[in-house]
């Protein structure tokens, strides 16, 4: 497995796939991550390895997308663990740029999606998608990928990157894998090592909520609000649980829905202790 520090390297590297004896169909994927990896991101690895001939995962914990009092400091970085992992997983390459790398001294160009970045995650955390747009654009024309694949779990996230992709022009098709759940149902995630073992237990309410939700839908209702006050009232059984947003949205547009439909977003995030946690699931 290669490690792979520079842009240049990288983009030699995809190149260099392409030209190969095998190269044919989907060649090139991408799995975007900041480390201290864990079964979902795995879950994306297997599919990249299933549609293409070169994998290579991203490793970079973004500034830009941490606000002013938000963990980016204390944010888990195991690199050698991770990098155990994916060889394991038989990932072709890793890239682990150091941060000027990627954001060059004065760099004073950014990617903005106007109107969903500020809504759902981007209302709670201003700037936050600003700082996703610009790093995945980054690494899309730095690696060129034919696929680039991507957690449900942060479904605001994909809404994003999916009109960014669709805006800019770029040629690079988005593969979002299901959510990725503990034995018990709480969604996979790096932040869930912060946890105290109290605070675990607590944060299961998450995945509660949104089976409430699922049951009532599944029994007739299509009220959103109606919904959203079900989901409420599973949460308030864990008063220790701060509620951030509980929304039903259209997920291309992240807009609030009167009656929910296929395909809808159901999403939550809560306050568990100091750790902010999402979670969502898609109607039908």
């Amino acid at each position: 497995m290669k490690i792979i520090e520079t842009v240049a390297e990288l983009r030699a590297w995809s190149r260099e796939a392409r030209r190969s004896e095998k190269a044919t169909g989907k060649i090139v994927g991408l799995v975007p991550t900041m480390g201290a990896l864990h079964e979902g991101h795995l879950s994306l690895v297997r599919a990249a390895k299933t549609d293409c001939q070169a994998v290579v995962v991203s490793i970079f914990v973004n500034p830009t997308q941490f606000g002013p009092n938000e963990d980016f400091s204390k944010y888990p970085r195991t690199f050698d663990a991770d990098c155990a992992l994916l060889a394991t997983e038989g990932v072709d390459a890793v890239f682990a740029p150091q941060p000027q790398e990627i954001y060059q001294p004065a760099a004073a160009t950014f990617v903005e999606v106007e109107g969903l970045s500020e809504r759902l995650d981007g209302a709670s955390r201003p700037g936050h998608f600003r700082g996703v747009a610009t790093v995945v654009s980054k690494l899309f024309i730095a690696a060129e990928p034919d696929r680039a694949y991507f957690g449900q779990k942060d479904g605001a996230q994909v809404a994003v990157l999916r009109r960014m992709t669709a805006d800019l022009l770029l040629p690079v098709e988005l593969v979002v894998s299901p959510i990725v759940r503990e034995s018990d149902g709480l969604a996979m995630s790096s932040r869930n090592r912060y946890l105290s073992p109290e605070e675990r237990t607590q944060a299961l309410v998450l995945s509660r909520s949104l089976e409430t939700m699922q049951k009532a839908i599944t029994a007739g209702e299509r009220d959103s609000e109606a919904l959203i006050a079900t989901a409420r009232a599973s949460l308030a059984t864990e008063p220790e649980v701060r509620i951030d947003y509980i929304a039903a949205v259209d997920w291309g547009t992240l807009l609030p829905v009167e009656k929910v439909v296929p395909g809808n977003l159901f999403a939550i995030a809560a306050w568990v202790g100091s750790t902010r946690l999402i979670d969502n699931f898609i109607v039908g």
